[in-house]
C-alpha cells in the first residue's frame, strides 16, 4: 500500500541508481558513522574490539526462528517523523521503495513474515503515526483485526515511544516485552529480530548494533577537532530495541521526574543503572535519512531478491 500522493524519484535519481550496486559496500561503511560527531547515548560503548566480537559471537548460537516465541512481545513501530532531510513532499516512511512504502516493509515483516516463520508471532503491533495520515492506513489496520492499532506521536521520539508503549499496555496486557522499531529502517531481517528478542529475554534489555568502522572525531564547534575517540569501544545502534515493559515504564517515570534527556530507548534503561545487551546486527540495517539512502536500500533489496 502507498498513499495516493506517493513520491517517485526524479529522473536524475533514477539514472544515478544504476551505479549503486557497484558502490554499495563503500556506502555501507561511510554511512556507519559520521566523520565528526558529538558522542551521545546512541553510540554504545563496548570494551570489545570488532575482531573479539566476531570470535565471541561464535560462542552464542543465533536464535532459531522456528523455535522463537514472540507471543509475549509487542512491537511499537514509529512512523511519526517528518523526514525533513529527505527533501521530499512527504515523510520518508511514505516514500516508495521497490514497489511499496518504506513503512510497509516493516508492517509486512512484523505481521506477515514473522507469524509465518516463528513458533509464535508478535502479540501486537502499535503503529505510531500522525493523525492526518491515519485515514490512509485505516484499511490496513482493519485488515489485521486488532493486531495492528494506531497511537499518536509525541513532540519528540521519546514522547512517541511512551505513547506507543501506553497503547500497547492498554490493548495487549499479556505482553512482557516491547520492541521499538523505526519505520525508517526497512531492511532489518528476521534473524536480527529473533536475536535481539532472545537477548532481551536473557538480559532484560537488548539493542541491535554494529561496531563502528569509521574514525570518530569530537568537535565542540564543528570547525576544529577536539579529540579522536577510540573506535574499538564505539557501537552504532540500530532498531529494534527490546526491553521489559516494566523496566521501560520505570525508566520513563525516572526520566520525567528528573527531567533527563535521552536519545534512544535503551538509554532510558541505562539511566536506571541496568544492563543492556548489545546484539550483533547487520550493517545493511541502515536508516533511511537522505535521498541517497533510498538508492542504497533499493540495491540491498535487489541483491537479496537475487540470492
Amino acid at each position: 500500500h502507498s498513499p495516493p500522493h506517493s513520491h517517485s524519484h526524479s529522473p536524475k535519481m533514477r539514472n544515478c541508481s544504476s551505479i549503486f550496486p557497484a558502490l554499495i559496500s563503500c556506502l555501507w561503511i561511510s554511512a556507519s558513522c559520521s566523520a565528526f560527531v558529538t558522542p551521545s547515548l546512541s553510540s554504545v560503548s563496548s570494551s570489545r574490539a570488532f575482531g573479539q566480537i566476531k570470535s565471541s559471537s561464535k560462542l552464542h548460537a543465533a536464535a532459531t526462528p522456528a523455535d522463537t516465541d514472540m507471543s509475549d512481545v509487542g512491537f511499537v513501530l514509529l512512523a511519526g517523523g517528518t523526514g525533513s532531510r529527505m527533501k521530499a513532499n512527504m515523510p520518508k516512511q511514505f516514500l516508495t521503495l521497490r514497489g511499496q512504502t518504506v513503512l510497509q516493509h516493516s508492517i509486512d515483516l512484523f505481521l506477515e513474515t514473522l507469524p509465518e516463520v516463528l513458533k509464535a508471532g508478535p502479540a501486537q503491533v502499535v503503529l505510531v503515526m500522525d493523525p492526518k495520515y491515519q485515514p490512509e492506513y485505516q484499511s490496513i489496520v482493519d485488515q489485521y483485526e486488532g493486531k495492528l492499532v494506531f497511537a499518536n506521536p509525541g513532540e519528540e521520539r521519546q514522547g512517541s515511544v511512551e505513547n506507543g508503549l501506553q497503547k500497547l499496555v492498554d490493548v495487549a496486557p499479556q505482553c512482557k516485552y516491547v520492541a521499538v522499531h523505526d519505520s525508517a529502517r526497512p531492511l532489518v531481517t528476521v534473524q536480527e529480530v529473533c536475536d535481539v528478542v532472545a537477548d532481551s529475554k536473557e538480559y532484560g534489555a537488548a539493542v541491535l548494533g554494529v561496531p563502528c568502522k569509521a574514525t570518530i572525531k569530537e568537535s565542540d564547534d564543528g570547525v576544529l577537532v577536539q579529540r579522536t575517540i577510540p573506535r574499538a569501544r564505539l557501537w552504532e545502534v540500530h532498531t529494534p530495541q527490546v526491553i521489559l515493559i516494566d523496566t521501560l515504564l520505570r525508566g520513563f517515570k525516572k526520566v520525567a521526574e528528573e527531567n533527563l534527556e535521552v536519545t534512544d530507548d535503551v538509554s532510558i534503561v541505562e539511566q536506571l543503572g541496568e544492563s543492556v545487551k548489545l546484539t550483533l546486527g547487520e550493517y545493511t540495517n541502515l536508516k533511511i535519512t537522505t535521498p541517497e539512502d533510498m538508492d542504497v536500500a533499493s540495491a540491498i533489496l535487489e541483491d537479496r531478491a537475487k540470492n
